[in-house]
């Protein structure tokens, strides 16, 4: 599945900016148990009868463009299947489980609890993965008759389903990440590029998840703000870092109202090195948001900063139907 037939699928859900994204969980998943064999013998005890259990049902996980699905474990974080029926007289074998599917983001890593061992990512929309497979369901006693052992009277239990206890853990997919302190206009911007409907207002940390838009099939991602400090646990972006890893582009927003936008900029860059070093080898374009705020004599000061670290800066305003234009240029040639 290429990026721009999920961007089309993310674009027809509207669930993702209703509530807090869960990105990291803990799950145990159960496959069901196979159901037990059956030792049963026909009238006078004239042979063995007992059928087969049947087999337990197994767990697959489906990948699909709402990004929102790990919130379903808030609550529950143990997923059972469903166990085999166990069998019956006159060799009648069980009913099988019937298999679980659940629903997860396009982008969820799968990874081993106890071993930290990666099992699967999904990374395409409608792939399906078996995750854990359900138990054999146990032999009745008629499966045991022989020639020396003519009227066995046992049967087999069934098998355990498969257990695994694991990290589900979401890194989205997205072709552009907007970046940069909080309150550089970076949600504005998502809105005005995309359908997006991000809250703005004009305070810091007011994303306070990750919002998607879908610019002419490509995925902008738009990161909570970074602070300095972040990678050592404060503010809000450091957690949401990884979901702008495998994004090609960096949209890095600096506020025209800063007193200090090289600081900004400084600031941001050593928050993303000290997450990865793979980071900021990304093709970065710099943002001098709110451009309309000051005059051009004060934009282009800030520009002629910012470039002794860029060649790539465009003052830009939602406000400048101009400076748009030119931004949506450049995105659709990235």
């Amino acid at each position: 599945m290429n990026n721009s037939t999920l961007s089309h699928q993310i674009l027809t859900s509207n669930l993702y900016n209703r509530a807090v994204l869960i990105d990291k969980v803990e799950v145990l998943f159960k496959a069901g148990k196979g159901g037990a064999g059956k030792s049963s013998f026909r009238r006078n005890q004239k042979g063995p009868d007992g059928g087969n259990g049947g087999r337990g049902g197994d767990i697959y996980v489906f990948a699909t463009s709402d990004i929102t699905l790990l919130n379903q474990f808030s609550r529950t974080t143990e997923i059972e299947g469903n166990n085999g029926i166990p069998g019956g007289k006159d060799r009648k074998s069980g009913k099988n489980g019937e298999d679980i599917v659940v629903y997860l983001p396009v982008g969820t890593s799968i990874l081993d609890k106890k071993s930290d061992r990666l099992i699967h990512e999904l990374t395409r929309v409608g792939e399906k993965f078996l995750l854990c497979r359900g138990g054999k369901g146990g032999l009745g006693n008629w499966e045991f008759r022989s020639p020396t052992v003519t009227a066995p009277k046992f049967a087999e239990p069934g098998g355990k389903g498969i257990q695994r206890k694991v990290i589900l853990s979401l890194k989205l997919i997205a072709d552009f990440g907007l970046i940069g302190l909080p309150n550089a206009g970076k949600s504005s911007l998502l809105n005005e590029l995309t359908n997006a409907k991000a809250q703005t207002a004009n305070y810091e940390f007011t994303t306070l998840s990750p919002n998607l838009g879908v610019f002419e099939k490509k995925v902008i991602a738009d990161i909570p703000g970074l602070i300095e400090g972040a990678s050592s646990g404060r503010g809000l972006g450091i957690s949401f870092l990884k979901h702008i890893e495998k994004v090609n582009v960096l949209l890095h927003c600096i506020s025209a109202e800063s007193k200090n936008p090289l600081k900004d900029y400084k600031t941001v860059r050593e928050e993303l090195t000290k997450f990865s070093s793979e980071m900021i080898k990304k093709n970065e374009i710099i943002l001098v948001t709110k451009s309309d705020l000051i005059g051009s004599a004060g934009v282009n000061s800030i520009i002629k900063k910012l470039k002794t670290k860029s060649k790539n800066v465009i003052p830009i305003s939602i406000h400048d139907f101009e400076s748009i234009q030119k931004l949506v240029k450049i995105l659709r040639e990235s």
